[in-house]
């Protein structure tokens, strides 16, 4: 696994922090991992939190729960025109960034409060596991402005078993 990919879990996940989410890997090394969900907005508008910044959020215009460590920690990722890897960037196009050091363009940021943290060797063991997929990201997975479909949207995408496997019956 490397930062820029996404954790989705899969449905024999059951932990209420973490069933049916989207989680987008910020970094991935020996001492463990970091992500934010990115599929779960909060009640809590960014014209209240961070009223400054409410011009510049991809809609929808809240703070997302980024998972359950330090839910008082801010985390923001902003689309950019820059290579992963260079300056902050988690992918081609999304960086974690300062938002008190940028001018950004309209719906160009998003807000998360609290991360998701493994130490080392846990998330490995999770995945080992069955409670995650992991799958490449896209720059605007972390923007979607339908949080509540991305899950089965990223799992549509990778077609075959994964959709069979996840797709409820009774929708068809």
């Amino acid at each position: 696994m490397r930062r820029g990919r996404l954790l989705v879990a899969t449905p024999a996940l059951v932990d209420p922090n973490f069933a049916s989410t989207v989680i987008l890997l910020l970094d991935h090394g020996n001492e463990g991992a970091v992500g934010v969900v990115v599929n779960r907005p909060s009640d809590i508008a960014v014209r209240t939190a961070l009223p400054a910044w409410l011009g510049t959020v991809a809609p929808p215009p809240v703070v997302f729960s980024g998972g359950p460590v330090q839910r008082d920690a801010v985390i923001a990722l902003a689309r950019v025109d820059r290579p992963a890897g260079d300056d902050g960037a988690i992918l081609p196009g999304v960086a974690a960034v300062d938002l008190g050091a940028g001018d950004y363009r309209p719906g160009t940021v998003r807000v998360f409060a609290g991360y998701a943290g493994w130490g080392a060797g846990q998330l490995e063991a999770e995945v080992a596991a069955g409670g995650w997929f992991v799958f490449d990201a896209r720059r605007d997975d972390a923007f979607s402005d339908d949080p509540a479909g991305l899950w089965l949207a990223v799992v549509r995408r990778q077609g075959g078993l994964y959709t069979a496997a996840c797709e409820d019956p009774t929708r068809n």
